[in-house]
């Protein structure tokens, strides 16, 4: 008879979720989720809430951040699908999406929805960081997504002249020669 496999830290996220038997997973579910993750798994079980949230929205179950609750989910469907970039091509039109959105809300006078677009720029900064730090993800990769935290830093801390920047980085010999002369066109 065979031993029985012990279960991925993301099998364990999702039982523990679903032993919650909540509608919606907040920063207090997280919370929660994370605490049994290290009592269940010791240090093993150390986990980001940004990770428990993406293996949840990964799960299809509805995430809500402190931000989009204050804005009452008016906006979800802006934000849905927002964060997916696995090239660099794909994480400038992210900064672009996030960039309009964030322009639109300011414009309006909208304090809660724009928050909640730095809140989702932050939190695609840490997904990139944790991937680029990831020992099992292929160097070229980990590459990629260092420099992709770096756009999400300098979007976050100066929106008015990113792209500019973005442009000159671009075409900066160090990016041509990482990057295969690859331009995010």
């Amino acid at each position: 008879m065979k031993p029985k496999q012990q279960a991925t830290k993301k099998e364990l996220i999702l039982e523990i979720a679903r032993g919650l038997a909540v509608a919606r997973f907040t920063p207090a579910e997280f919370e929660q989720i994370r605490r049994q993750l290290i009592v269940r798994l010791g240090e093993a079980g150390q986990t980001s809430a940004d990770h428990i949230a993406g293996v949840l929205e990964e799960a299809g179950l509805r995430v809500v951040w402190s931000a989009q609750a204050d804005t009452g989910g008016r906006y979800e469907e802006e934000f849905k699908d927002l964060l997916h970039f696995s090239t660099l091509e794909e994480a400038e039109m992210c900064l672009i999406r996030l960039d309009e959105l964030w322009r639109q809300f300011q414009a309006a006078g909208e304090q809660a929805a724009s928050e909640r677009v730095l809140e989702v720029a932050r939190r695609g900064r840490r997904r990139a960081e944790m991937i680029a730090r990831n020992t099992k993800v292929e160097a070229r990769k980990r590459a990629e997504k260092a420099e992709i935290a770096q756009w999400f830093q300098i979007w976050l801390e100066t929106p008015g002249t990113f792209f500019d920047w973005l442009e000159l980085r671009k075409n900066a010999p160090d990016f041509q020669k990482q990057f295969g002369g690859r331009n995010a066109e």
